[in-house]
């Protein structure tokens, strides 16, 4: 099957994650994506190991956002390597970076001066701030914004210090942001010949995300803190001790809270004018753990989790990372998959999680080294000659082959 995605070209000048995560998405969609990286030394992710690819110079951590992309190597300081890039925007469909503000119109590549040329072009600009405001010139890192959204302030426990998240989720929300606006552009672009710019930073992303611990603190004036892995406004929604180590109950409302207490043996706390409903149980969350914690304490995990699973309360165990990776609901979502280098090394990955029946998504190209595309795109993409690349390799405005 074709991609959804099919005939649209991606120019990714962007690195590290948020934007290399947005550019995957689109790659697995259909979309021919060519990823510009620094000749000698690439993206900066391929060397944050270990682990590394079997045989490779290149992380493990660079594989999770990098695949259906062909890589080139273009020193975009140099006059001939701004005009390269210059051209491949004039066959692309949607340019994608993260430079400063500012870091590319000294190239003469910035937004305003290649919409000129390509009026329908669609330019996402990734950034730690934004384009406008008083911090539009800092640099903006995953853990950064982590804590000055005010994410790091509601993760961990209540008596310990702000926690980051265990995954970059500031960069990983951005990108998904990215990929969800680039889409919506390009059917403005359909319907009216239009292009645009997208200004989107990390920090506005990862706001987004405070949902609702934002809407408890903006309508109701109360500012969250600390829960570990206590709900805010949800009760009981949280770890417990069973006798052989701790399990997740979620109940979501009062008739999965009837279900609850019923498999426990503690079926009058269902009409107890205390816990009958949700914002009872709040307002008394700590008389109510009170009753669950022993009751709950004496079973083991593996059977409480199937006699809730099995009235229809959810629960389930904390999984490790392998023990997810190995569950039997991944296995038949086939989840994990593995697909091969062009020198026949294998990589495993994550699939593009939705399931779309008519263009689903297909995973065409492992990661590819360094510029391993390099000579392919500017023949088949700018009608370049090999001649005319070697020229370029000898005057160090492209990398030669694979880093």
């Amino acid at each position: 099957m074709n991609g959804a995605l099919q005939g649209i070209r991606v120019l990714d000048l962007s690195r590290v994650l948020a934007g290399p995560w947005c550019t995957q998405m689109l790659g697995d969609l259909g979309a021919d994506v060519i990823k510009v990286e620094q000749p000698g030394a690439g993206d900066d992710t391929r060397a944050w190991g270990p682990p590394f690819l079997p045989g490779s110079r290149d992380s493990a951590y660079f594989s999770c956002a990098n695949r259906n992309k062909r890589s080139i190597a273009v020193d975009i300081a140099t006059a001939g390597g701004a005009d390269i890039i210059r051209r491949l925007v004039a066959e692309a469909d949607v340019v994608v970076e993260n430079f400063r503000v500012g870091g590319l119109a000294k190239y003469g590549l910035d937004y305003e001066t290649l919409s000129a040329q390509k009026p329908d072009l669609v330019w996402c600009s990734i950034t730690g701030f934004g384009q406008t405001g008083p911090d539009r010139d800092r640099g903006g890192y995953d853990f950064l914004i982590q804590g000055m959204s005010g994410l790091m302030s509601v993760t961990g426990a209540a008596d310990g210090p702000p926690t980051k998240v265990g995954v970059p989720i500031s960069d990983l929300t951005t990108g998904l942001y990215a990929a969800v606006s680039i889409l919506a552009a390009l059917r403005h672009r359909d319907r009216t010949g239009e292009g645009q710019r997208i200004d989107l930073s990390l920090l506005d992303a990862q706001l987004a995300l405070m949902s609702n611990q934002a809407a408890n603190y903006l309508n109701g004036g109360r500012e969250p803190g600390r829960m570990g892995n206590q709900h805010p406004n949800i009760v009981p929604y949280q770890t417990f001790a069973c006798a052989d180590g701790d399990m997740l109950i979620a109940t979501a409302n009062d008739r999965q809270f009837g279900k609850l207490v019923r498999v426990l043996g503690l079926c009058e706390l269902a009409d107890d004018p205390r816990f009958h409903a949700m914002h009872a149980r709040s307002a008394n969350k700590d008389a109510l753990l009170a009753l669950l914690g022993p009751a709950i304490a004496s079973w083991q995990a593996a059977d409480l989790v199937a006699a809730l699973n099995a009235v229809g309360v959810p629960s389930g165990r904390a999984n490790t990372v392998p023990q997810a990776l190995a569950d039997p609901q991944v296995e038949a979502r086939e989840m994990v998959r593995t697909i091969d280098r062009a020198d026949g090394s294998p990589v495993r990955f994550l699939a593009f999680p939705p399931q779309l029946s008519a263009s689903p998504a297909t995973y065409r190209t492992a990661p590819p080294r360094a510029g391993q595309d390099t000579r392919a795109v500017l023949r088949d993409t700018l009608g370049l000659d090999d001649a005319a690349v070697d020229r370029l390799i000898d005057d160090g405005v492209v990398a030669k082959g694979a880093a």
